[in-house]
């Protein structure tokens, strides 16, 4: 079986390169949503003067909505964009609108 499961083995010590490219991609991409529901989140739920070395309870709150909230979003416009790509694929335009 192949590095991540898919496609024909490789022969023995033999690494794909594009395997290892789309990895470093995925890496990179989570790395970025991560890095953007840190940077949301801590500004709009946690004070910039910490009085405490824990959460409170409504900081811990405000973050889990905050997340919540950030892959939700991140979910319609995905699901937006797709069909707004298979319309396009459909009709033959190279352009679409969301």
């Amino acid at each position: 079986m192949s590095l991540f499961g898919r496609g024909a083995p490789t022969p023995s010590g033999a690494v794909n390169q594009e395997r290892i490219e789309m990895a470093i991609n995925e890496i990179d991409m989570v790395s970025d949503v991560f890095n953007r529901i840190v940077s949301s989140c801590h500004s709009k739920c946690i004070s910039p003067r910490y009085a405490e070395g824990d959460l409170n309870k409504g900081e811990s709150v405000c973050i889990d909505r905050c997340v919540a909230k950030f892959f939700e979003v991140n979910k319609k416009v995905g699901e937006k964009m797709q069909s707004a790509g298979a319309n396009a694929q459909a009709t033959g335009s190279t352009s679409f609108s969301l």
